[in-house]
């Protein structure tokens, strides 16, 4: 399924529920970090790695919905803003590689 597609599936279900009133970009930025915060909310007592992994396999589905809610209101957001997500991430990548280049060595 491409980016088009899943904005055609998200303005018809938006639209046929007369949502878009709702949808302001403050709105829509609360709801992704709201989303962020339950994605995160399921790792929020894990202490190792191996906890963390723990929780994607025996959570996943939770885990699936959380980011799955991330992504419709990103893609609501950008919608909304008339951002072109394509396009932003782009700019940010080539912006990314000029300041963390391969050859310099970050330890984080």
């Amino acid at each position: 399924m491409c980016l088009e597609e899943l904005f055609n599936i998200l303005r018809e279900f938006r639209d046929s529920r007369n949502w878009q009133k709702y949808h302001t970009p403050k709105n829509l930025a609360s709801s992704i970090v709201i989303e962020a915060s339950e994605l995160l909310e399921l790792f929020q007592w894990t202490r190792s790695r191996e906890d963390e992994e723990k929780v994607i396999r025996e959570r996943r589905g939770e885990v699936e919905d959380e980011v799955a809610d991330i992504l419709i209101y990103l893609l609501f957001f950008c919608d909304t803003a008339e951002i072109d997500i394509v396009e932003a991430f782009r700019k940010k990548m080539a912006k990314n590689e000029a300041k963390y280049p391969k050859d310099v060595k970050i330890d984080f």
